[in-house]
């Protein structure tokens, strides 16, 4: 009778913490959301299901306008816009975070997740999101809620199959310029060239560059295969971006649609990870059939080792080496 009763008690509990979730009203709002990719991008993926489930559990009371293609400006330009207020949320790469929050330089440190689990680990971690957060916030006047995960920066070139770190001298590698991944080229014996994204394709195909790194899906939307043969399962970077919120918009929402606005991003994020992987693995495969071929590093450990030794230089930028420290301990307890 008492664990009838027990039972009982607890069913009841649980119903009135049901109806008090449901008799939730919210402010009427609309949230003002961007970001600088295309339909079928991560990006919109991850911003799209923030939208889906924010209308949903509001009642409709809150709404989620998008603007997507780079109609509201590019990814620097949505950081701005955030910091103004002008945009409530968006979604884009980590290295166009970095110039207002160096702090946010820690995720992009190479050879940080040699596997992409390392990257769940720390990236699902509450009280590493906190802290970060609050750095970030700090520095640029926007928060990241949630990261999305994409697929690795694997390295494409014209000219032979590279295995090992020797194979790699003499390419001309087309690299963004971002500090932090034309010195890992360097640490691996070679300069890259810092093109911009714009003349890339057409620098591949005039052989002023030999190759490039980007993800899976990156290859395959621009047709690399129409001027890159070999494939390179590189993993020194981690393609990660946050869900960035206006600071000075979320410090004032009301409680209850600010911790909707937390879940919203969070479940957004998971979902995303695991879109983005299933995607990562059909861009391999349409590359492959196209003609592409895929090849592993017998030395990846000393590519691993090179670029490491990059890390005390962005020790000031992240916060400390304590920081670093941190996230290590996070990911090893995994």
């Amino acid at each position: 009778m008492n664990r009838l009763l027990a039972l009982l008690a607890a069913l009841a509990l649980m119903l009135s913490w049901s109806a008090a979730s449901e008799a939730t009203e919210y402010k009427p709002m609309t949230i003002m959301a961007a970001t600088a990719n295309p339909e079928g991008s991560l990006h919109v993926v991850g911003l799209t299901k923030f939208k889906e489930i924010i209308e949903k559990e509001s009642g409709g009371a809150i709404a989620v306008k998008l603007f997507t293609g780079g109609s509201m400006g590019d990814e620097q330009s949505n950081v701005k816009q955030l910091r103004g207020g002008e945009l409530h949320i968006s979604a884009l790469a980590a290295g166009n975070l970095t110039p207002f929050a160096p702090r946010a330089t820690l995720v992009v440190l190479p050879y940080l997740f040699p596997k992409i689990e390392d990257a769940y680990a720390l990236l699902g971690n509450d009280s590493f999101l906190s802290e970060l957060g609050d750095a970030v916030a700090k520095q640029s006047k926007t928060r990241p809620l949630a990261w999305l995960v994409g697929g690795y920066r694997v390295l494409t070139n014209s000219k032979r199959p590279v295995t090992q770190m020797s194979d790699l001298q003499g390419l001309k590698i087309r690299v963004p310029a971002v500090p932090i991944q034309l010195e890992s080229f360097r640490s691996w014996g070679v300069e890259p060239h810092p093109l911009a994204w714009s003349e890339t394709f057409n620098a591949l195909q005039q052989g002023v560059a030999d190759g490039q790194e980007n993800p899976h899906s990156i290859n395959r939307d621009q047709k690399f295969w129409e001027v890159q043969k070999y494939i390179t399962d590189l993993h020194y970077m981690l393609w990660v971006g946050p869900l960035l919120v206006s600071e000075s918009w979320y410090s004032r929402l009301p409680a209850e649609t600010k911790s909707l606005v937390d879940k919203a991003a969070r479940e957004a994020a998971r979902y995303e990870w695991t879109w983005a992987a299933e995607q990562d693995k059909a861009a391999l495969k349409t590359c492959l059939e196209r003609g592409m071929s895929i090849h592993k590093l017998s030395d990846e450990p000393a590519w691993m080792e090179k670029s490491r030794a990059l890390w005390p230089q962005f020790h000031e930028a992240i916060g400390g080496k304590e920081q670093l420290d941190k996230a290590l301990a996070i990911i090893a307890n995994n």
